[in-house]
């Protein structure tokens, strides 16, 4: 998001504002719900904010109240209907109690930002409960008032990164000053309706059933068989997009790493960061783009780690969320799709590590079939849980890194009137070793990386691996990880 489109606090306009406003999950969002059967593949998604102060309890508690009410989403609970029929319906939760999703805890004096994070981790890898709306906040508080870190879990049926970017910028302040006169709502009514009832709703709705909907999805499909049987022209496209497909589909033609092959049910935090532009510069450098510089920087630390412990590695297979977001929808849900292919890892020079990711990931924009996991998900949300889970699970786990990156809020924004320093994402680990996220917040890139410590085993070595092939990328734009951006976690410790 830009300045220019990032959507306005509603704390300052004071009107009412549109978010996750679909009644019924997309097919895609089914599918992500109903993949929790495996507990491997919960895809809880996150954000940790760093606060220069510790927001005070009533004003904190009364903006979570306030927001609750301003976005009706946060009040619904997940219901889904028998035998998978149709898709899970949000449905206003009659027995909500904001104090169940929002929690207050101390750490010990003295703590460390590290520590912080490992109550973080354990939190975002709980399940959610299924009878409640699914999200939680969590406000890990600072001595005397002093810096604090607020977490932020939602599950990944709810939105998408952009779209809990927007979430944050219609719900943050611009500025600390409290205000008083904020436009409020009632809460919405309870609804308590089951899965039949959920069912019925969306047949009364008009929403076709799954016979109906697959048709319609082979019918009108991108490049679907149907021109097979006329041009030539057509027909070289259709064949060019069966080819598409099967390149989607199949895993990425190489083997996992040996090092990365464990996996386990938790989580472990860390986080880098540097600046929106010594990112560019640096991907400018080597002929590429910001996003070509961060994952030729992930992919380096990644050689170092392998080199470390004697195990070189020339590639690994990896998977890339891409938005298909557009300007003209509606603000939160899931709107991405994902892109797979073997990362050069062993590139040793910086600048050829990103002209060839530039190069991958110019060639995977283009695949025909790109939105191939959307295009099947009439079908996959609706087979058998264990059916679904074993597929997914036998092609995840064959990734060892899924790496994001986003926009995100460029402007100062606080919480109850604290300032927010830094926005770091967390994404799930639906099977795959590792994920790491990007987002930017007032010109810093945070990097949030999640790891299976199954996978991940010398976490020490690791971090250190990555700081260094983040630095020897940004050593391309003239420059190294500026040491002024640190003073957030100085001030943290200091106040700990």
């Amino acid at each position: 998001m830009s300045v220019n489109d990032v959507p306005a606090s509603a704390v300052e306009t004071g009107l009412p504002v549109e978010w996750g406003v679909e009644r019924t999950m997309t097919d895609f969002e089914a599918m992500l719900w109903r993949l929790e059967a495996d507990p491997r593949l919960r895809s809880p998604v996150a954000v940790l904010e760093v606060l220069d102060r510790t927001p005070g309890r009533d004003r904190f508690l009364a903006a979570h109240e306030w927001a609750s009410r301003l976005l009706p989403r946060t009040r619904m609970r997940v219901v889904d209907t028998p035998l998978h029929l149709g898709n899970p319906l949000w449905a206003v939760d009659p027995n909500f109690d904001l104090s169940f999703h929002v929690r207050r805890q101390h750490l010990p004096s003295p703590s460390t930002f590290e520590q912080a994070l490992r109550v973080c981790q354990t939190v975002v890898s709980e399940p959610f409960d299924p009878a409640r709306p699914p999200w939680q906040a969590l406000l890990i508080e600072g001595p005397d008032g002093g810096p604090a870190v607020y977490l932020l879990k939602t599950h990944h049926s709810l939105t998408d990164g952009l779209g809990g970017m927007q979430m944050l910028a219609l719900l943050h302040s611009r500025r600390r000053r409290h205000i008083a006169h904020k436009w409020q709502s009632e809460p919405p009514a309870g609804e308590p309706i089951g899965p039949w009832r959920a069912l019925s709703e969306q047949v009364a709705g008009g929403v076709r059933a799954a016979p109906a909907r697959l048709a319609a999805t082979v019918l009108h499909a991108p490049r679907t068989l149907a021109p097979l049987v006329t041009r030539p022209t057509h027909a070289a496209a259709g064949l060019r997009y069966l080819r598409s497909l099967n390149r989607m589909l199949a895993p990425p033609a190489c083997r996992p790493s040996p090092l990365l092959r464990g996996r386990s049910l938790s989580y472990r935090f860390s986080v880098l960061e540097t600046t929106v532009d010594a990112l560019k510069r640096a991907g400018k450098a080597g002929g590429g783009s910001l996003n070509d510089a961060y994952i030729a920087a992930l992919l380096g630390g990644l050689r170092r780690y392998h080199e470390a412990l004697d195990c070189p590695i020339d590639q690994l297979p990896m998977a890339m969320p891409l938005s298909i977001r557009a300007g003209g929808n509606p603000m939160g849900g899931n709107r991405f799709t994902g892109a797979r292919f073997a990362a050069p890892v062993g590139i040793a020079d910086p600048a050829e590590r990103i002209a060839a990711v530039h190069g991958i990931v110019l060639g995977v924009r283009d695949e025909p079939a790109l939105d191939a996991l959307r295009l099947l998900a009439p079908a996959l949300s609706r087979i058998p849980a264990p059916l679904l889970t074993t597929w997914y699970a036998g092609q995840s786990t064959r990734l060892d890194l899924q790496a994001s990156n986003f926009r995100g809020i460029p402007v100062p924004v606080y919480l109850a009137g604290a300032r927010i320093e830094r926005m770091f994402p967390f994404g799930p680990l639906p099977g795959c070793a590792l994920m790491v996220v990007l987002a930017s917040h007032c010109g810093t890139c945070c990097i949030g990386i999640n790891a299976d410590p199954a996978a991940v085993t010398e976490p020490e070595l690791f971090l250190r691996c990555m700081q260094a092939g983040l630095d020897e990328v940004l050593h391309l734009g003239g420059e190294s990880t500026p040491r002024s951006l640190a003073a957030w976690r100085k001030a943290w410790e200091k106040a700990l």
